[in-house]
């Protein structure tokens, strides 16, 4: 078998073998196979396609590459869920203290943020002293003690999509679908979770920026679940405004905290209730999505939500009073709104500039060596739908930096758009798939 010939059957619209996939993913993770054949190979992926057998071969491959973990060896059933990145998404951090509270298990291992879409772990670096780099047995020996983990991924998993990865980035093959689904799904089966709740964003702040490549996506990765033995389901949210009010990691770690206090906004609460639903009938935890609802109210309501966050961060190594106390948490030195120069309805607020301003705010990383700074950031007061009158204010700008604030409003005033009609708000959901 040569690697030259898997790349010509690829290029000439041929279905790979499980063999030649295998091959192919051993050989460039072992360095076997160089980088310009791989290259090669990934640009005949992302003009040609895969099918749904050839992804889930090559989801496997990847897992494969490194260490698998067994969660069923520490608890009957575990649940992860996997966000394909947004703006203002905090939801992981209201979203999994809650499904732990009504008893199933979560072992999840986030990434960071890079680009304009913020990362899990930047959020909660926030708290001084969270750990984010747990071994496989701290993993496993928490995940058994408390039922929760919230953890950075280890280099043992899935090494080949690491790979893989850094070289889609250079190489122009970042948007293909295959890829992107055989990416997700090889972390999410090396981690160990039997049941997968996937939260696929579309929209402008979104790399899915079309309902149909995210159904496309969210299909794609459904399929390899079913394949491999996995149970998964795929939500498909909207991504065109930010989620919440906040943006910016100790910002949306306060806006997660008061959302496990039942407070906070009326999107994020109800995007976070409906994804702790499907965890908890995926993971056998509820018979269906009504009782679902009522376990993740019940828990949020109640508080035992918010005490297993205090569980988890105390577990991690973090400071508690940064949390029970949200105002210690690294806030900004400058604040200024921008506010609307007549009144109307607000039609569109453009998530991708939201989110990019918040990276020229040191919130987010133009590439993966930038610091970030914890308490930059932006409060939104105006969602899709909202009537605003002239000289209201439509964001919060909190800097470090007078030139970087001033060009945060500069750039801001145009992702808001105002209409002199009302508008519908956006839907939180599109559709379901599993």
């Amino acid at each position: 078998m040569r690697a030259v010939d898997i790349i010509i059957k690829k290029r000439d619209h041929g279905e790979l073998s499980t063999a030649e996939i295998r091959y192919f993913v051993e050989g460039f993770t072992r360095g076997d196979i160089p980088d310009y054949q791989a290259s090669a190979w990934a640009m005949a992926v992302l003009l040609n396609g895969m099918s749904d057998r050839e992804v889930t071969d090559l989801t496997l491959a990847m897992a494969d590459s490194g260490e698998v973990l067994d969660l069923s060896q520490v608890v009957p059933i575990a649940v992860d869920k996997h966000s394909t990145g947004g703006v203002g998404d905090k939801v992981t951090m209201t979203v999994a203290p809650l499904v732990a509270a009504c008893g199933l298990a979560v072992g999840k291992m986030s990434g960071r943020g890079l680009g304009f879409s913020g990362g899990t772990l930047d959020k909660l670096e926030s708290i001084p002293g969270y750990r984010v780099n747990l071994s496989r047995e701290e993993f496993m020996a928490q995940l058994a003690r408390i039922g929760i983990v919230l953890t950075g991924q280890s280099g043992d998993l899935a090494p080949a999509d690491g790979k893989m990865y850094a070289l889609r980035d250079v190489t122009g093959t970042v948007p293909s679908i295959p890829l992107i689904a055989s990416s997700v799904m090889s972390k999410k089966i090396a981690a160990g979770a039997q049941a997968i709740v996937l939260d696929v964003k579309t929209g402008k702040g979104a790399f899915m920026e079309t309902l149909e490549d995210a159904r496309h996506l969210a299909r794609l990765m459904a399929a390899i679940g079913r394949l491999s033995g996995r149970k998964v389901v795929a939500l498909i949210s909207d991504m065109n405004q930010p989620l919440g009010d906040a943006v910016g990691n100790a910002l949306e770690l306060q806006e997660a905290i008061a959302g496990l206090h039942d407070q906070g906004p009326a999107d994020f609460r109800e995007h976070c209730l409906v994804v702790a639903s499907h965890m908890l009938v995926l993971g056998e935890t509820a018979p269906d999505l009504d009782s679902a609802r009522r376990m993740a109210e019940d828990a949020l309501v109640s508080g035992r939500g918010w005490e297993k966050f205090r569980q988890l961060v105390e577990a991690q190594g973090g400071d508690v009073s940064y949390i029970d106390h949200p105002e210690k948490l690294p806030a900004a030195a400058l604040r200024q709104p921008l506010r609307a120069e007549r009144g109307g309805w607000l039609a569109a607020l453009n998530a991708r500039e939201v989110g990019e301003t918040a990276v020229d705010l040191g919130a987010g990383r133009a590439k993966k060596t930038d610091v970030i700074d914890y308490g930059v950031g932006m409060v939104l007061h105006a969602k899709v739908g909202d009537r605003v009158e002239a000289g209201q204010e439509l964001v919060t700008v909190h800097a470090n930096s007078p030139e970087r604030l001033q060009a945060a409003l500069q750039r801001l005033a145009g992702a808001f758009t105002l209409s002199d009609a009302p508008c519908e708000p956006l839907p939180l959901f599109y559709d379901v798939i599993s």
